[in-house]
C-alpha cells in the first residue's frame, strides 16, 4: 500500500501547464550500484571455499584417526592390566604359602591353621574381585551353572528328580558370568516297581 506524499519529488519539477508532456527523467548509474562479479571471480571464490572445506575435512579425518588409535591403545592397556588388582591380592596369598613352607618345625595343627588363614585370604581376594563360588548342593540342577557328571536314584522319596546330590568340584562365576561350571551328581526319578 502506498502512501500519498505531499512533499514534491525533486526529479519532477512543476512546469507551467503548456499542454505538453515532459519526458521521463533518466536514471544514471551511481557508484554504489553493485556490479555482477565475473565468472572467473566466482570460480576463484568457489575454489577457495572448496580448499577450506578440504583442509577442514583432512584435519577432522586426522583427528578421528588419532582418537581411534588412542582408543585402541586404551583397550590394549585395559586388557593387559585388567588383572592388576587381582594379582596384588594373590601376592598376599603366595606370601602366606611361602611362609608356611619356610618353617621346618611346624606341628600339623599349626600347619592346618596357616592353610586355613591362607584360604581365608584367597576367599577375600576372590570376593574383592567379583569372583563368586558356585556350590549348588541340594539345589535344582541348572545346566547354565552346573555340569552333570552322573545321575543316580534319589536316596529318599522326598528328594525331587534333578536335584544336586553331590558337588565334585565347585564352580565359579566372575561378576555373574560362569567361568567354570560346578561338576555335580544329580538325582533321577526312582524307577517304578515292576509289576
Amino acid at each position: 500500500m502506498q502512501e500519498n506524499s505531499s512533499t514534491p519529488n525533486p526529479d519532477t519539477q512543476a512546469l507551467p501547464d503548456t499542454g505538453t508532456v515532459s519526458p521521463e527523467p533518466t536514471i544514471e548509474p551511481t557508484p554504489d550500484t553493485t556490479v555482477m562479479p565475473s565468472l572467473e571471480d566466482l570460480l576463484k571464490a568457489a575454489e577457495l571455499k572448496a580448499a577450506e572445506h578440504h583442509d577442514a575435512w583432512l584435519r577432522a579425518k586426522a583427528e578421528t584417526e588419532n582418537v581411534r588409535r588412542r582408543a585402541q591403545d586404551d583397550i590394549g592397556k585395559a586388557g593387559k592390566f585388567a588383572v592388576e588388582k587381582f594379582s596384588g591380592e594373590m601376592l598376599a596369598v603366595k606370601d602366606s604359602l611361602e611362609a608356611a613352607l619356610a618353617s621346618d618345625n611346624q606341628s600339623a595343627e599349626h600347619l592346618k591353621e596357616g592353610v586355613e588363614l591362607t584360604l581365608r585370604q584367597l576367599i577375600a581376594a576372590f570376593e574383592k574381585s567379583g569372583l563368586a563360588e558356585i556350590n549348588p548342593l541340594g539345589q535344582k540342577f541348572d545346566p547354565h551353572q552346573h555340569q552333570a557328571i552322573s545321575q543316580i536314584e534319589a536316596p529318599d522319596a522326598a528328594t525331587e528328580a534333578n536335584t544336586v546330590l553331590n558337588v565334585l568340584q565347585k564352580g565359579y562365576a566372575l561378576h555373574g558370568r560362569v567361568i567354570r561350571p560346578a561338576l555335580v551328581v544329580v538325582s533321577k526319578a526312582k524307577a517304578a516297581p515292576a509289576a
